[in-house]
């Protein structure tokens, strides 16, 4: 059962084959990445127009370098999965318009991915792959929770954000900095440079007794401490300028101290979750599984209570087609209906606001 998966809900486009014959974990077979972080850095952040055209322009060129990558002709394509959604509708529609017509063209099934569910399931390409069940913390942009996985569709929530995720964390305090677009790599890179300790910054709901997060609070203590280094007051808006009057020290001090608030919220929250659920296995997914102190802590608290925590690999973390044509490649071998059937005609939708509990297993 060959499978290709196109991802396409905001500012990455990604084509992946997998081949879920058998019983044995989707062994990938190509993968292809555009992302467009150059064309968004002007803007601080992406545009959706502009991701959507794009995409129209990248799909068809990274399907022909999957392809041959495979060695293998389009028609030997047996299903195309696509991302439904969440997402950015247009950026989606292009994905799926896409998927669809080539579907009806081969005259093979098309079916739409949950993007989530493709970022929960990824590390099972990783050499490292998860057994079922596990606690998978998953944090990829707008995203951070904590759910119980019992198998493909079999989800349990755990904790999720009540505000801000981790991504936008990171992201927000960035921009506060002046480091742009990405953020959120660009003030680990700098963090590298600061003292974690420096500045006390807020562990939000730590103590709060359940799995559920927030980070909004981080993000205006965060900026409280800028408007305080640069001598603004506290009540004053947040301008480009408060950046600037920043020294590059300070500026490191300040992602360190953020960093660390996030990442100790991250890991303290999983060991939680963990306990509670009495499970031996952590899955870590999204693009903020990725970052190293949080992969650095996670691994060390791991080792000490005798833990198994996996991954993906680091370039499957952000969004791509290969978490796409995966997810649909395990719902095969598990004998789940698709999320979205093909249909006569070959009718698409999207779904840019997708509860993942939608596509999970009846109890």
């Amino acid at each position: 059962m060959l499978i290709l998966g196109f991802e396409s809900s905001c500012d990455e486009t990604g084509v992946a084959l997998v081949d879920a014959s058998g019983s044995a974990t989707p062994r990938l077979l190509g993968h292809a990445l555009h992302s467009q972080i150059e064309m968004h850095q002007a803007y601080g952040g992406v545009v959706p127009e502009l991701a959507s055209r794009d995409h129209i322009r990248r799909v068809l060129p990274l399907t022909d370098s999957v392809m041959q990558q495979a060695g293998l002709p389009l028609s030997a394509v047996d299903a195309i999965a696509y991302t439904r959604g969440p997402g950015l509708a247009g950026a989606l529609l292009v994905g799926s318009g896409v998927a669809c017509a080539m579907a009806m063209a081969l005259g093979k099934p098309a079916m739409g991915v949950h993007h989530l569910e493709g970022h929960l399931l990824s590390p099972f390409l990783s050499a490292d792959p998860p057994e079922f069940p596990f606690v998978a913390l998953l944090v990829s942009g707008g995203h951070t929770q904590l759910m119980r996985v019992d198998g493909v569709g079999r989800y349990q929530m755990l904790g999720e954000t009540i505000d801000d995720a981790a991504g936008e964390a990171f992201d927000k305090s960035a921009k506060l900095l002046g480091l742009g677009y990405p953020g959120g790599p660009a003030l680990s890179r700098l963090a590298q440079q600061g003292s974690p300790t420096a500045f006390k910054f807020p562990r939000p709901l730590l103590h709060s007794g359940d799995l559920d997060f927030s980070f909004a609070g981080l993000k205006t203590a965060v900026l409280t401490q800028v408007k305080r280094l640069a001598n603004e007051r506290p009540e004053g808006p947040a301008t480009p300028q408060l950046a600037a009057a920043l020294g590059l020290a300070q500026k490191a001090d300040v992602a360190a101290s953020a960093q660390a608030a996030i990442v100790d919220v991250l890991v303290k929250k999983s060991m939680a979750a963990i306990a509670s659920t009495g499970l031996t296995r952590l899955v870590v997914a999204g693009g903020v599984g990725a970052n190293a102190l949080l992969r650095e802590q996670l691994n060390a608290e791991c080792e000490r209570r005798s833990l198994r925590v996996h991954y993906p690999e680091l370039h499957l973390c952000t969004d791509n087609g290969a978490m796409i044509a995966l997810a649909a490649g395990l719902r095969y071998q598990a004998g789940l209906m698709p999320t979205t059937l093909s249909e006569p005609g070959y009718r698409f939708d999207v779904s840019p606001r997708w509860p993942l509990a939608s596509v999970c297993i009846a109890a």
